[in-house]
């Protein structure tokens, strides 16, 4: 059910924001970027503000990410899992790519072909202890008939998708409402939790401790204002590996389908 295919939603997500691809190939993609995907990737606010202001149109940048380990030392920036560059690639769907409302546009319409109302969410996990890691899943449920399906957004890449209903088709009225639907999305994602072998959280525990007594060690003989700051490192000691799990919503929509 997770999504472990990180080159292939790099891939998707570039070019579905209009990014040429210049090379895929071993867990090695370079990009041409966007204007668009320049400014929100880059962080490059001053180049963007001159050339605006000089009346230019701008070069937006070549960007070549490294998803195979084995390759990571080689020229580019190595992305996986839990990496900065992925969560502002998250952020940015976040912010800008939310919710969206399409329609498949069957291989042969007949007049009056249903068109069935699937919520499709994409959800993050990520498990914060003495190592973070981030967990892809995208879940499609079928709000007629309860049909649920895991790696929902690979199935969808494959459909012919359009923002308005094709001609002689019309969308069936949902049986599940949306609230309840996203109820059973999310129960899906607590038994997935509750069902993990959770040793990475005993992990983080085990070296919480280490760090706590081997402070306490530190400050064996100290002063009461010695102690004070003892307490505050400790906060911070525990802050840093009290293992959790987050769970966040990256995007979703509506998608009402034929199949």
């Amino acid at each position: 059910m997770a999504i472990f295919n990180l080159n292939q939603f790099l891939n998707d997500f570039f070019t579905a924001h209009n990014c040429k691809m210049l090379q895929n190939e071993d867990g090695v993609l370079t990009v041409q970027l966007t204007e668009t995907m320049d400014r929100a990737l880059m962080n490059r606010p001053f180049y963007w503000h001159y050339i605006k202001k000089m009346g230019q149109a701008g070069e937006p940048q070549k960007l070549t990410l490294i998803t195979n380990e084995k390759r990571r030392k080689e020229k580019g920036e190595f992305i996986h899992f839990g990496s900065p560059r992925l969560q502002q690639i998250m952020n940015y769907l976040k912010k800008n790519e939310c919710f969206t409302k399409v329609f498949q546009k069957p291989a042969n319409p007949q007049l009056n072909t249903a068109l069935h109302p699937w919520l499709v969410v994409n959800i993050k996990l990520t498990y914060i202890g003495k190592m973070q890691k981030d967990e892809l899943f995208s879940i499609g449920l079928n709000l007629v008939n309860g049909e649920m399906k895991s790696q929902m957004m690979e199935y969808l890449y494959t459909l012919p998708l359009q923002n308005t209903i094709p001609d002689y088709c019309y969308t069936i009225s949902p049986m599940i409402k949306l609230k309840s639907g996203f109820r059973r999305i999310e129960s899906v994602i607590e038994d997935y939790i509750q069902n993990q072998s959770h040793k990475w959280a005993d992990a983080s525990v085990e070296k919480m401790e280490d760090e706590i007594q081997l402070l306490k060690h530190f400050y064996k003989e100290s002063s009461n204002e010695e102690k004070q700051q003892m307490e505050k490192e400790i906060n911070e000691i525990e802050k840093r590996y009290s293992p959790k799990i987050n769970i966040s919503i990256v995007n979703g929509g509506m998608f009402y389908l034929y199949t």
